[in-house]
């Protein structure tokens, strides 16, 4: 399992056209995250990913840590959970492409 926290900042730019006055960041965002948390783990650039499964369950606002959760099913497929503060605030799961065979 591979867990790491990220904090959004009070002030975070995207935050600001959702929605005014009750600001979340948006899912997109939060996406982007759990990708770049599975490229550092797995020390290599994800060109070609496929987002197979999103749930977005609680949001996630200006200010929070956020605990990204992965899951290794396969050397593809990947689950992923979002956190603030023990509540899941988005799920799903992700398929890299199958590793291309060697050729001799």
């Amino acid at each position: 399992m591979i867990a790491v926290e990220r904090s959004f900042a009070v002030d975070h730019p995207t935050a600001a056209g959702h929605f005014p006055g009750h600001p979340i960041i948006p899912g997109a965002v939060l996406l982007d995250q759990v990708i770049r948390v599975l490229q550092e783990a797995l020390q290599k650039e994800l060109p070609t990913l496929e987002i197979r499964a999103a749930k977005f369950l609680h949001p996630v606002r200006p200010g929070d840590t956020m605990q990204i959760l992965i899951d290794v099913l396969s050397a593809t497929d990947y689950t992923f959970q979002c956190k603030v503060q023990q509540i899941t605030a988005a799920s799903g799961t992700i398929r890299l492409p199958a590793p291309k065979p060697r050729l001799p």
